[in-house]
């Protein structure tokens, strides 16, 4: 498999919810991928359990503060990036890059302080991606 460079940023799009050209960071310091989000809340519909947050992205009028729910998640605990541990939520959806779709777990995390609303991490770049940190928007540009 020839594996495609992915630059610092990209746009991505989340077919499950309906978002698209979302902003996201690539990472290659952290495991894990994040969405930024908030009003994270367990809920039971028809005797399922679900998780039902509200997204958090300024830049995306349309996206800011929508809410979304799934039953793909679980719980786990994650490391952030200053070394203390949290128990967090974490989400299967799936996202396209470069016109193809893949399967992405996301922890659900308040990213306030962030300036991009998605971290891409190495779980999901490894086997996939090369990452080239002096390029951007490469799945974007494809569009």
């Amino acid at each position: 498999m020839i594996k495609k460079t992915i630059g610092r940023i990209d746009k991505i799009d989340f077919p499950e919810f309906e978002l698209l050209e979302i902003e996201a960071k690539v990472d290659t310091g952290a495991y894990t991928s994040a969405i930024h989000t908030h009003k994270i809340e367990e809920v039971i519909i028809n005797d399922e359990n679900f998780i039902k947050f509200t997204l958090l992205d300024p830049e995306h009028l349309q996206y800011n503060e929508k809410e979304f729910t799934t039953k793909n998640y679980e719980k786990r605990v994650i490391k952030s990036s200053n070394g203390t541990s949290e128990e967090r939520f974490a989400i299967k959806t799936t996202v396209t890059l470069f016109k193809k779709t893949h399967t992405i777990e996301l922890t659900l995390s308040e990213r306030s302080d962030m300036k991009y609303p998605i971290l891409l991490g190495r779980k999901f770049l490894n086997k996939k991606y090369i990452v080239d940190s002096s390029q951007k928007n490469n799945s974007y540009k494809l569009k």
